[in-house]
């Protein structure tokens, strides 16, 4: 599984102008499951997730972890993250896990998350979504399991 994390103080997704999904401080998670993910995978990046430490101490130094923040996190899947731009103009997704085992592994990050004890708002799978945020830092961080 990818995931690329946006710590921010603030993140919204919408759907036909509706906000569906949204955090205060904390992280919008974009994720995509890739070809052979599994449950494993999903606990694995879940936890390193939560307990990576990217938001600032009392000294300013990124020594926090969401969990010691207590922030919440806004999770969108995001198949895009699986693009293969190694041949043409043309990017390739053929490496992102089908769409019904994405979807499952997608909701199970959510709850695994969510199971932490943060405040996890989602985005729609598949959906045309637009997604509004004001990444703090900005910290910015590619995590793969």
């Amino acid at each position: 599984m990818r995931a690329l994390l946006q710590r921010v103080t603030s993140g919204s997704v919408s759907v036909d102008g509706k906000v569906i999904g949204e955090t205060g401080a904390g992280l919008v998670i974009l994720a995509c499951a890739m070809q052979g993910d599994t449950e494993e995978n999903v606990a694995a990046i879940a936890k390193k997730i939560v307990n990576l430490r990217i938001f600032k101490d009392d000294d300013a130094r990124m020594n926090r972890s969401l969990l010691d923040t207590g922030g919440g996190a806004l999770i969108i899947s995001q198949f895009t993250l699986a693009a293969d731009t190694s041949r043409g103009n043309r990017p390739g997704f053929s490496a992102a896990a089908a769409p019904d085992e994405g979807e499952k592994l997608y909701d199970l990050l959510c709850e695994t998350i969510a199971g932490y004890g943060v405040n996890v708002g989602k985005g729609q799978f598949g959906g045309d979504m637009q997604v509004s945020l004001v990444n703090d830092g900005p910290v910015t961080i590619w995590v793969e399991k």
